[in-house]
């Protein structure tokens, strides 16, 4: 079992980090995940064999999000109507 730490980026509200939740429970091999509004963060106990930290990056910017550090074209802002 792995531990990733995940510096998440335009989350602006409770529904920002239920989506973001979903989406990375959505994943095989995951087994926990916490995600917190106030510390911009997500932290995922994942198995390795079943899944990557490139694969939970891919999933929160799928998701509309952003991860600092991360390479992607996407805004690093809110999916559209989350919190509007």
């Amino acid at each position: 079992m792995q531990t990733e730490h995940l510096k998440v980026t335009g989350m602006t509200c409770g529904g920002c980090v239920t989506t973001v939740t979903r989406a990375l429970k959505g994943i095989g091999g995951v087994e926990d995940v916490k995600v917190s509004l106030s510390g911009g963060d997500a932290t995922v106990q994942y198995d390795e064999r079943l899944t990557s930290p490139e694969k939970l990056k891919m999933t929160i910017t799928g998701a509309g999000y952003g991860v600092a550090g991360a390479k992607s074209a996407k805004p690093e802002s809110p999916k559209s109507g989350c919190c509007s």
